[in-house]
């Protein structure tokens, strides 16, 4: 009697082992099914959308008050970063100024990008951002499940 009962727990163990094992992998394919899906609808998203330059034929990337500030201006302070770099024995200063700089360039790009949305049909719609929400839903319901 006693060896059966032996056998009986080694038998649960092992299932509740398979169990386990059988549910971390359904939730590791959960997870990377979910990000494919959130993958999908944004690539979708995106070839959707057109990136314009707000630029006109005037140059300037951007006007404070009636003054245009031209498109090499805003390459100033990255220039004097750089300079302060090589000439000064402290780089603190140089760096700051450099990293300021390189801000200022990525910000006046961004101040002038417009985004326009495509024409599409519902369908495609409610697919893109069908596929984002579910794709984003199963990988958050994974990475925030108590455990």
């Amino acid at each position: 009697m006693k060896n059966k009962s032996d056998l009986d727990k080694l038998y649960d163990e092992l299932r509740s082992y398979n169990t386990q094992k059988n549910k971390e992998a359904h939730e590791l394919r959960d997870f990377f099914l979910g990000l494919i899906m959130f993958g999908a609808g944004l690539f979708m998203i995106l070839q959707n959308a057109q990136v314009r330059s707000t630029l006109g034929y005037g140059g300037y990337f951007y006007h404070i008050g009636s003054w245009g500030v031209p498109n090499g201006l805003v390459m100033l302070p990255l220039v004097f970063g750089i300079l302060l770099l090589f000439m000064l024995d402290k780089k603190l200063p140089g760096w700051i100024v450099t990293v300021l700089g390189i801000i200022f360039i990525l910000l006046t790009i961004l101040m002038n990008t417009r985004l326009e949305w495509k024409t599409t049909n519902a369908y495609m719609f409610i697919l893109m951002f069908g596929l984002v929400a579910a794709g984003g839903g199963l990988m958050l319901r994974i990475l925030f499940k108590s455990k």
